[in-house]
């Protein structure tokens, strides 16, 4: 099953980071506490920490886009970014499951136990060989 899409795996990497960079990484980079409002956060009144943290996990979303877009662009790195991208699905999923056993999360959160399960095995069935 592994990697059985593995020659369309630069064009899903380029797909990937079109929609990830414009849905995800660069709002969280630009307007964290904005994009976490959408997102059904509830906002406290001290938010420099939390504007920090928003940016800085902006800023690592990014890296992981660029991995990307080297990848689908030059085939540099593609099995790195794809290790990658397996790697943030794993972690981000038992992050979204935590947040859901504590209830200490908005639904849209909750939603994204889906959205990187299926990151993770959409990374598995591009896997380049």
């Amino acid at each position: 099953m592994m990697g059985i899409w593995a020659p369309h795996a630069q064009a899903f990497l380029f797909v990937l980071m079109i929609v990830t960079t414009a849905a995800f990484a660069l709002p969280i980079f630009l307007a964290p506490l904005t994009w976490a409002r959408r997102f059904g956060w509830r906002i406290p009144e001290h938010t420099d920490l939390a504007v920090y943290f928003g940016r800085c996990l902006g800023a690592f979303i990014l890296i992981v886009e660029l991995l990307m877009l080297r990848a689908a662009l030059t085939g540099v790195g593609l099995v790195f970014t794809f290790q990658v991208l397996i790697a943030v699905a794993i972690l981000m999923t038992i992050v979204h499951i935590w947040g859901a056993l504590l209830r200490i999360q908005p639904i849209s959160e909750t939603l994204e136990i889906g959205m990187y399960a299926g990151l993770g095995l959409l990374a598995v069935l591009f896997y380049p060989s």
